[in-house]
């Protein structure tokens, strides 16, 4: 590949400016982790049917392993790294409490994707299994989180201890 093949953007990642320049083919898992040195999200299937490499986009959860890098030139991306999120301090601390992983290679995905659930619920989108869509708030049952979080694979089937911290930490004011 020529030089002349590299494509220059910047991305806002954990609130930091971050400037890159790279084959335009390179995916946003591979950017943060091969580029950026952000290891927290993982590559686990590559295809985006584990969830292991989920980030935030503009609040948006998305699987980084989908997605090309410069797709996001100038978007907030925000991984498991970030330290100035509390939604995402409330889930560390949450999933530490219930034991919320075993292995913990789905961890930061699992972790990550709960955040924009949070923030999907609060918003008032429904789910597939929300009952009464005119009511003014669901009720953020073990159903719902279920559901919501069905996009992530625990291989090591922590899925109770995951649902209660997520319960915990949708619970906690911020």
């Amino acid at each position: 590949m020529a030089l002349t093949d590299v494509v220059e953007f910047s991305l806002k990642v954990n609130g930091q400016a971050r400037e890159l320049a790279l084959d335009p083919r390179t995916t946003l898992l591979d950017a943060l982790r091969e580029h950026l040195e952000l290891t927290g999200s993982k590559k686990g299937c590559d295809h985006g049917q584990c969830g292991a490499c989920t980030v935030l986009v503009n609040g948006t959860r998305i699987n980084s392993c989908l997605t090309l890098a410069v797709m996001h030139e100038g978007d907030e991306v925000t991984t498991i790294e970030a330290t100035d999120d509390a939604v995402l301090s409330a889930l560390q601390a949450a999933f530490v409490e219930h034991d919320g992983f075993q292995c913990g290679y789905c961890t930061p995905g699992q972790i990550c994707s709960a955040v924009g659930m949070i923030a999907e619920f609060a918003a008032g989108m429904p789910s597939h299994v929300t009952e009464a869509l005119e009511q003014d708030r669901a009720a953020m049952s073990d159903l719902e989180i279920r559901e919501r979080m069905s996009g992530n694979i625990c291989r090591c089937a922590a899925y109770p201890n995951i649902v209660r911290a997520i319960a915990q930490a949708a619970e906690t004011p911020r």
